[in-house]
């Protein structure tokens, strides 16, 4: 039995060590990749271009439709220009690929003007508001061989999570049979919210938004490529005056490979949290299981990004911070020079916004009975 424990010393219940991945670093520079920045309504662009100047990326536009939300960019990134409008970002050649968090129902539509500009798209989640925009989407990749990517930053953006991937993929708990997936987020004041938060078409549902974290994190962990839903669920528990968000989403799928997904999601994290929320990952493998608390380590002094792993061999702690970095920006970016497929498939990003839409749509139709 052992507890907290160093991840260069773990070994498997079988014996075999785990063996690190190879350090994080930039994977170019200067000009070689060029990047673009615009529609700045969520504050998710400011980590998605970070990310992607930490691992080599030129930023050399920002644009929104309001000023003043180019103004504050451009006070954390001074390094870019004020584009004119999204036509002079668009009509660049030397700008590869561009980066959004737009108003959620208006990413599809971004991503296409982009990709028939010629360029790679990098969008928050959620990816998309309808089933109509992902097949829109779909048959833009088709005509235009660009990329239509996705920062599900549950997973990208945690060391706990990349490294649990690492894990599962070297065998630490064997064939995974289950992925519990628990995402709850902080509301705060509503005056702190855009209007567009409040609506269900700009926002999607609860499911459709936060809830697309937890298909993609079940694909990737379980290895899945297709779900069967088996049911889905939303409810305003607590805001009738704002009639039209959803504060509690939970869902169940069974994977193509027949392992099980459930996944809760909600806006009722408690004040004295001290993260947005206390989200989790539980994970049931064949020979083992493990738990990730990503965000927080409730009631102790420890820092976010834990790892608790149970084998056949004995119980482990792991603190997953500083330990395989974030690499899913610098693949994604080598992916788009070398037109490969190694941060994440354009099918894996799809597939996770398909189960993410269908299970939003049963839900609004269990609810309308």
């Amino acid at each position: 039995m052992s507890f907290l424990t160093h991840i260069s010393d773990l070994r498997f219940h079988d014996g075999r060590k785990f063996i690190l991945p190879p350090p994080v670093k930039p994977v170019c520079s200067g000009r070689d990749f060029v990047i673009a920045a615009v529609g700045m309504e969520h504050g998710h662009i400011y980590g998605m271009t970070a990310s992607l100047l930490a691992a080599g990326a030129c930023l050399k536009w920002a644009w929104d439709a309001d000023p003043a939300k180019v103004e504050k960019f451009l006070e954390r990134f001074p390094q870019a220009a004020a584009a004119a409008s999204l036509e002079q970002v668009l009509d660049d050649p030397e700008v590869q690929l561009v980066a959004a968090a737009a108003i959620p129902n208006e990413r599809g539509p971004l991503g296409i003007k982009v990709m028939q500009a010629g360029k790679d798209y990098f969008t928050d989640k959620a990816p998309f508001t309808t089933l109509k925009q992902l097949e829109q989407a779909k048959k833009t990749v088709r005509l235009t061989g660009r990329k239509y990517l996705v920062c599900y930053s549950e997973r990208l953006n945690s060391e706990a999570a990349m490294l649990a991937g690492d894990l599962i993929e070297q065998g630490a708990i064997g064939r995974v049979l289950q992925v519990a997936g628990f995402g709850p987020h902080r509301l705060g004041p509503p005056t702190s919210r855009p209007d567009w938060f409040f609506r269900k078409k700009q926002y999607g549902g609860i499911l459709c938004d936060i809830g697309s974290h937890q298909c993609e994190q079940f694909l990737h962990y379980t290895g899945a490529t297709d779900a069967k839903l088996n049911f889905a669920r939303v409810e305003n528990f607590a805001h009738p005056q704002f009639p039209e968000l959803e504060d509690f989403g939970e869902a169940s799928f069974t994977g193509n490979n027949g392992a099980s997904f459930y996944f809760r999601v909600d806006w009722f994290t408690p004040a004295a949290m001290r993260s947005f929320g206390d989200g989790r990952i539980i994970i049931i493998g064949t020979d083992g299981q493990m738990e990730l608390r990503k965000c927080d380590d409730i009631c102790s002094y420890r820092v976010p990004q834990q790892i608790y792993l149970v084998d056949q061999r004995g119980q482990y702690r792991i603190e997953a911070a500083q330990t395989v970095g974030l690499r899913f920006f610098g693949e994604m970016i080598l992916d788009c020079l070398n037109r490969s497929e190694k941060a994440m498939s354009q099918e894996h990003a799809f597939k996770a916004a398909e189960m993410c839409l269908l299970a939003q749509q049963a839900a609004d139709r269990f609810r309308q009975k």
